[in-house]
Parts: structure tokens; sequence; C-alpha cells
């Protein structure tokens, strides 16, 4: 038979709690008060992915790379007329892409293998919606979380420089016999890129012949090849219109919007007001 168990005091449970409560009590508390205290999240955080629009080429990668499959893209092709002869140019433009984080595991692939830097984490993590269809972001939504990106952290002391590996072509004995070896220099390694080539190197000190003469232009012969004008929708680079760049900011902080989304917003319709008056 179970020997019967000994009779507690009545509130002994009562009294061990309040004496853990008392122990802890005195202590310094440690809790970050949420949502008046942000946390510091480091720059590698995998809070949200976020769209540079400029920089997406409509490659699909990212969306046939996704295991979840819930990245949604839609674009149009555009033909544009060729500044100087030749054929037209077809761009594809970007209609729709919209990321469903009720799918997303957030494996981060898409980042990876994206190969122009269109996709990026952002430590961001303030999306939560009431309703799950809600959890859909388009491009918009996607555009504003690039501007609260972190820069990547530096590199460490002591850090190893990876050098450039060039593609080796295949040597003959010719080429063996016109390179020789510099006297004193570094040892050279197979495959590996110099960005500079040394000032004692053989084609450094080679004298630069003069150029030739120019030849008569006969009166029938064609005229020269001039170099192809750039394309249509090239873009230029602009120096931001400062005015548009202070309205908008103002705007934008009088309407509580986060501060790197309302400085982004403003360098984005600055930069537009720039090529609308270099075009006009």
């Amino acid at each position: 038979m179970p020997k019967p168990k000994g009779r507690r005091l009545p509130g002994a449970g009562l009294l061990k709690g309040l004496r853990v409560t008392l122990k802890h009590m005195l202590q310094r508390s440690i809790t970050q008060q949420y949502p008046d205290e942000k946390p510091n999240l480091p720059p590698r955080t995998r809070g949200v992915i976020a769209l540079k629009e400029a920089n997406c080429t409509v490659c699909w990668k990212c969306s046939r790379e996704c295991p979840d499959w819930c990245i949604y893209i839609d674009a149009h092709k555009e033909t544009h007329p060729p500044a100087s002869g030749g054929r037209a140019r077809a761009v594809k433009v970007l209609d729709r892409f919209a990321i469903d984080y009720a799918l997303c595991m957030y494996c981060g692939i898409c980042v990876e293998v994206c190969p122009f830097d269109a996709l990026f984490w952002a430590p961001d993590f303030e999306y939560a919606e009431y309703d799950i269809f809600s959890m859909t972001h388009e491009k918009e939504r996607l555009e504003e979380w690039t501007y609260k990106v972190l820069p990547p952290p530096p590199l460490e002391v002591g850090a190893e420089v990876v050098l450039e590996e060039a593609p080796m072509a295949p040597a003959g004995p010719s080429d063996a016999a016109e390179a020789p070896a510099e006297v004193g220099g570094p040892p050279l390694t197979a495959g590996v890129r110099l960005t500079s080539p040394p000032s004692s190197s053989p084609a450094a000190a080679a004298p630069v012949a003069a150029p030739a003469a120019p030849e008569a232009v006969s009166p029938t012969a064609p005229p020269p090849a001039t170099a192809p004008a750039p394309p249509a929708g090239e873009r230029h680079e602009v120096e931001p219109d400062q005015e548009t760049l202070d309205r908008v900011l103002a705007e934008e902080l009088a309407k509580g919007t986060d501060r790197r989304v309302a400085e982004g917003r403003a360098r984005s319709a600055a930069i537009r007001a720039a090529r609308k008056k270099a075009e006009g």
C-alpha cells in the first residue's frame, strides 16, 4: 500500500510563489519595453524581403527557385525604336512583383539567386495584418522596405581578401618564351589576375609608336563609321532636385512616415523631377 503523504500547511504554495517574486523584484529589470523601445537589430537580420525595382530585369529566377511559390511576377514587353539604325530593342517592363508572406518561410533563396541585386533582407518585422489575404504585399510596399536595409558590417581585422580569378588560357611554348619573368618581382599564381601591371614590366617599358598619318579620303569612298548613339531607353545619372527633395521630405515627415522611408521617397521624387527638367 502507498504511504500516506504528510499534511502540507495551508498556503504553502502561495508562500513559495511569493518567495520567488520577492527574489526577482529587487533585481535589475532586463525586459525591453516594446513598442516604446525598438530593438537594435543587426544588419543581417532576416526580417522581411525588400525589392529594388530599378534593378529588377524580370528574369523570373527568384520565382522559379522559390520552394513555396510565393512570388508573383507579371510583366510585358515594350519595343523601343533604335537611336540610329539597326534593330528595335525589346525591353521587359515589370507590372507586378508581390510576395505572399503567409507562405514565405524566409529561406532566403530568392535573395541569393538574384543576379542583379534586386532583393535584400531588411530588418523590419512589423507588417502583421488582420486578414491573411492582406499578407500579399505588392512592389510598392516592398520598395519602401528597401530604404530600411542596413549597410553591411565592416570586415573583421585580419580578414583574408579573396583575389579575383581569371579564366586560364592555354599557354604554348611561344608564349612562355616571349614573356620573361620579372627579376625581383613577387611570384605570380596561375589563374590570378592582377589589377595593375608592375611598372618594370616589358609592356610598360616599351616605347609608344607614333600615330600613322591620315590617309587621303576619296570623294567616292563611303563616310567613316561613327560611334553608335546611346539607346533611347538608357537613363543618365542626374543630381536630385533639391527643392523637390526638401518639399517631399517635409510632407512625408508631417504625415508621420518613418525617417528612412521619407528620405527614400523624397530622393526618388527629386531624381524624377531632375530627369524631367533635363529632358524638357
